[in-house]
């Protein structure tokens, strides 16, 4: 299968300061060319979490409406996870994740054959996140968000002992990954850890 499509990447953006404060790229089609992204990104979502430890997800959508992400925390910090669900993958219901925070600056790609998720890790999160896709109800799917076959134990989320979630009514009754019958092809690349 073809190379081309990249994989879940973790990108650090380089911020310029002086006394006034700081300046960032986050987006450019050359730069993001560079590491091997060129999907277009044709919607901008925006997300507020008001309490402490709100999880979303795990969200995909299916083919033919399958959305490329580029996630960032513009206030506050998430802990954001992608997990492979590419059918045929090697790496198929596997996860990696990262915390992504205001202060931080850093961005998570998540391409089409992965599910995306997050907790917030303090009040008030507000999340921004590029689509390569609008959002199609008809192609909206999921999987739980504590499911222990991912990652063979779960998704080691960052929560304090005891804690439960803030979930939707949705999120909290998503299907296993037992029960999903993938129509993502896996594509030749395997996840990797984020660098």
């Amino acid at each position: 299968m073809s190379l081309s499509r990249p994989t879940v990447q973790l990108i650090a953006s380089r911020r310029f300061g002086d006394a006034r404060g700081w300046f960032t790229e986050v987006y450019s089609v050359p730069a993001f060319e560079k590491l091997g992204i060129s999907c277009t990104f044709v919607q901008d979502n925006h997300s507020l979490s008001v309490p402490a430890y709100t999880l979303r997800g795990l969200h995909f959508q299916t083919p033919p409406r399958g959305q490329d992400k580029l996630v960032r925390c513009i206030r506050g910090r998430i802990f954001d996870v992608a997990v492979d669900i590419r059918k045929g993958s090697p790496t198929y219901g596997q996860w990696v994740g990262a915390e992504l925070s205001a202060d931080n600056g850093h961005q998570l790609f998540v391409p089409v054959g992965f599910a995306h998720g997050f907790v917030t890790l303090e009040d008030n999160c507000e999340v921004s996140y590029k689509c390569s896709d609008s959002y199609a109800p008809d192609s909206d799917g999921g999987i739980r968000w504590d499911d222990p076959a991912i990652g063979s134990g779960g998704i080691d989320w960052p929560l304090p002992a005891g804690t439960i979630p803030e979930l939707s009514a949705k999120d909290a009754v998503q299907p296993l990954l037992a029960d999903f019958d993938s129509p993502f092809p896996y594509d030749g690349r395997p996840l990797a850890p984020l660098a």
